[in-house]
């Protein structure tokens, strides 16, 4: 049975069915589904040229999301300059289904009292529940997070990632 598995994996790979081991990059807000945005992109860059947060950057000649810089404000300008529809705004549909996480990395973690993320959360989505003889630690509600990212380029120790 296992070699059958194996087999069946093989094939697969021959066939161009297999699943790369890294995740693709974060693409822009309301992007197609990541061979569909591929196909569709033309690498045209006008999402980056327009994005007022400049959280747009091109990677291999493709739009990906850099939270370091900004957050997103989901304005919808990246939509509306992609003429080829490789990202499409549904009405009512959220932008993406990402959320934050925090790591190990968090100073709170460490006895260390910071709560900056949750400064910069404009939906409230990370809280603070009170820990006995030790600073509080962040608690994303990943009903409320939008995933913006407004909470990764201010964190001093890099420990939070939306993904």
């Amino acid at each position: 049975m296992a070699d059958d598995s194996i087999n069946h994996a093989r094939r697969g790979f021959l066939r161009g069915q297999f699943k790369s081991a890294t995740p693709p990059p974060l693409r822009p807000p309301w992007a197609l589904p990541e061979a569909e945005f591929l196909r569709k992109c033309t690498r045209c860059n006008n999402c980056a040229i327009i994005c007022p947060t400049k959280i747009i950057v091109m990677q291999d000649g493709y739009p990906r999301i850099d939270f370091t810089v900004a957050a997103c404000t989901f304005c919808g300008e990246c939509v509306r300059v992609c003429t080829p529809a490789a990202l499409r705004r549904d009405e009512g549909a959220p932008p993406w289904s990402i959320k934050a996480s925090v790591n190990e990395k968090c100073l709170a973690q460490r006895g260390v009292e910071c709560r900056v993320c949750g400064e910069h959360c404009e939906v409230d989505a990370i809280r603070f529940p009170p820990r006995l003889d030790a600073p509080p630690l962040p608690v994303i509600d990943a009903t409320t997070c939008t995933g913006c990212g407004a909470c990764v380029s201010v964190c001093p120790t890099k420990a939070i990632r939306v993904g």
